[in-house]
């Protein structure tokens, strides 16, 4: 029972692999009989011989992974690709850094602990990057002695 003919010809028409050729088994007499082109395609149009599906990539995995993602996981030092900058980039960093100094600095002046002057002054080192955090703008008030009122020192 060697139909191989048979399988090449319907591969070429359904425009699929050699393997991927399947035949009805309760209709192999039929098949065996068709060697033309022709015969094939009535076997093809009547259901005789089919296609098997083209097998596709399961995209399975990738939903569960992006699934662990977005509830945070995943986010460790062996997952992590690029600078420690690429992730969190050093302009935003200094935005905060600066913001939250510059917040400080206004609560200090707006509660009189110290002058205009020095937190005009101040201001401008911020901007400078002077400092280095909030408690670096403390430590400097207190070692040159620039808090007027030293009952609300702010930390």
């Amino acid at each position: 029972m060697n139909l191989k003919v048979q399988r090449r010809l319907a591969a070429q028409i359904l425009k699929c692999g050699f393997d991927r050729v399947i035949f009805n088994k309760d209709k192999i007499d039929l098949i065996k009989e068709s060697i033309t082109k022709a015969d094939i395609k009535s076997l093809i149009k009547n259901g005789v011989i089919i296609a098997r599906k083209k097998k596709g990539i399961s995209r399975g995995h990738a939903k569960y992974v992006a699934h662990q993602q977005k509830l945070g996981r995943r986010r460790g030092i062996g997952s992590r690709k690029g600078k420690k900058t690429a992730r969190d980039p050093s302009k935003r960093n200094w935005i905060s850094k600066v913001r939250a100094q510059r917040g400080l600095l206004l609560i200090l002046r707006d509660k009189d602990l110290i002058a205009k002057e020095t937190y005009r002054n101040l201001y401008k080192r911020v901007s400078g990057g002077f400092f280095r955090s909030k408690r670096h703008i403390n430590i400097y008030l207190k070692e040159n002695n620039l808090i007027q009122n030293k009952k609300n020192v702010i930390r």
